[in-house]
């Protein structure tokens, strides 16, 4: 790319920025939950039609990703890059920011099931802290692989990653969280996780709903091996 190319490329992504409603998307979007395009058309003030349109702007300069998940699709920024532009231009222009708030009920935001794997802030953090205790790598931006490391921790929990890479299925990836807009474990790594989880107590099924209780010897193991606080 020669200097007039970049000049160009720069000149269209500042005007992608520039127009306030996308602008409004954008920072918005910072707090790293994903979103989507009805939720952004409320906070840019737009109608939907209006709001697809300037996301079709800002994935075309590839300042936001979007995501399918079932009947919706959610939209987030590109990646770390374009999040530290925003954060720059915020803290030029003084713009205060505000934070995400699901109006899910709190049982089932604290920890609940998502079809066979964990879901709920609970799971988030657990997806975290496997990458951050190096089990997982990442094989694609959706798609997940289990290393060295994480092959032998995952047997300590009597985690069987060969069936689980073997199972005619997903064997690990990504599952957009509906309450907190992020990440969990899901694939039958995510499911074998989650039956792990219930056969050593760690958590309880709600007779009645979704939701996951965390007994005092989930919480303690969570703490300890994961860093996880719940």
């Amino acid at each position: 790319m020669d200097v007039g190319d970049a000049d160009a490329r720069l000149s269209a992504v500042a005007a992608a920025i520039a127009e306030p409603a996308r602008t409004q998307m954008l920072c918005r979007l910072l707090d790293g939950c994903a979103r989507t395009s009805t939720e952004l058309a409320i906070v840019a003030g737009v109608s939907p039609s209006t709001a697809s349109v300037h996301l079709a702007r800002l994935a075309g300069q590839k300042l936001v990703k979007v995501t399918p998940q079932g009947r919706h699709r959610y939209y987030s920024l590109c990646d770390a890059n374009v999040a530290a532009a925003i954060e720059a231009l915020i803290l030029v222009a003084g713009a205060p920011r505000q934070p995400f708030e699901p109006a899910t009920p709190d049982p089932l935001r604290s920890a609940r099931t998502c079809y066979d794997h964990m879901a709920g802030r609970l799971a988030v953090a657990l997806h975290d802290g496997l990458f951050e205790l190096r089990w997982l790598s990442r094989s694609n931006e959706n798609d997940y692989d289990v290393t060295r490391k994480g092959v032998e921790g995952f047997a300590e929990l009597d985690v069987d990653v060969a069936a689980a890479r073997a199972a005619r299925r997903r064997f690990a990836c990504g599952c957009l969280d509906w309450s907190e807009r992020r990440p969990h474990l899901a694939g039958a790594l995510g499911a074998a996780l989650l039956a792990s989880a219930l056969r050593r107590g760690w958590m309880i099924r709600d007779l009645d709903s979704r939701a996951l209780a965390i007994t005092r010897k989930g919480r303690r193991v969570l703490r300890e091996r994961f860093g996880v606080e719940v």
